[in-house]
């Protein structure tokens, strides 16, 4: 009789799931980067601030399609010490505030919300950044931030009083926890409210892009991703309708409040329902002066979607 054989070891080591050494989260790592410089995918995530800046400058190796999968209210991401004395944004003038880098989406967002609705003057804030610029910018505009050292860590900083403010479009979850920092708006979902009452959106921090030359061989693609994304959105609503699926033990309660906060679908795909969210983001980037005039926002994606 044959030797029952032992089955072979199927043990998954952390490394082994999928994830490259020093590189968690493999396949979104420096993905915006990446597709940048040698378009290594077929169909990517990209920053909308970044890509806006390559399409000013007449660089078409990439084309977009109106899905948006990342969008944030900017409120949501401003913290502040809570020694600094700032209660409304317009006590950062004087202060330093360290932000990801100059084309996070994010930044160019919150800047321009303090601009434009809480009267704050963007000249009279030191900003600092942390990281080096996706895409490079003039010199002057990269004078306009001081680089925080690659010794120092911006979470400390804020806690010991070295910034006041920190605006970043993922918080360290340290800093949402510690007793010395706390968010510029105290109800954040109030002014998120607020906000999308008034222009009828949330901002858009990321679209899909696509090489040019990948859809110019496969032109249904674009208007193919656009209707993946719908179907797995109307999926992932459907499995919220359970209030015994999430993790989070009030996630029907939270569901109900966002519905009668932002409506049904604050997640609109098409260039017509974001053609307004999208213009002001650019002539933002104009007065931040990342881009020296605004681009026609149908330019940004492919002639296949733009009557979406």
């Amino acid at each position: 009789m044959d030797s029952v054989k032992s089955p072979p070891d199927v043990t998954l080591k952390p490394l082994e799931i999928g994830l490259a050494e020093k590189k968690p989260y493999r396949d979104g790592y420096d993905r915006h980067g990446r597709m940048f410089r040698d378009q290594e995918f077929d169909a990517c995530e990209q920053s909308l601030a970044s890509y806006v800046i390559a399409r000013s400058r007449g660089d078409t190796r990439l084309i977009g399609a109106p899905v948006f999968p990342r969008r944030l209210f900017s409120q949501s991401c401003m913290l502040v010490n809570a020694d600094a004395s700032i209660k409304h944004p317009t006590d950062l003038a004087g202060k330093k505030v360290a932000v990801n880098s100059l084309q996070t989406t994010l930044t160019v967002q919150a800047k321009g919300d303090l601009c434009s609705e809480y009267g704050v003057n963007l000249n009279d804030i030191d900003w600092f950044v942390q990281r080096a610029e996706e895409l490079p910018l003039d010199t002057e505009t990269q004078r306009s931030a001081q680089v925080i050292p690659a010794s120092k860590r911006v979470e400390e900083m804020l806690i010991a009083g070295e910034l006041d403010a920190y605006i970043h479009p993922s918080p360290p979850p340290m800093l949402l926890n510690h007793k010395r920092v706390r968010r510029l708006f105290e109800n954040t979902r109030t002014e998120g409210g607020r906000y999308f009452r008034k222009y009828g959106y949330c901002p858009i921090m990321h679209l899909f892009v696509f090489p040019t030359t990948t859809v110019d061989r496969e032109p249904w693609l674009p208007a193919a991703v656009m209707a993946m994304w719908e179907e797995s959105k109307q999926q992932t609503l459907a499995y919220y309708d359970d209030p015994g699926y999430g993790l989070m033990l009030f996630s029907q309660e939270a569901l109900e409040e966002q519905r009668a906060l932002l409506g049904g679908d604050p997640w609109t795909s098409g260039l017509s329902a974001n053609r307004e969210n999208l213009q002001r983001f650019i002539d933002s980037m104009v007065t931040q002066k990342l881009i020296e005039k605004a681009i026609p926002v149908a330019t940004l994606f492919h002639e296949s979607v733009q009557l979406t």
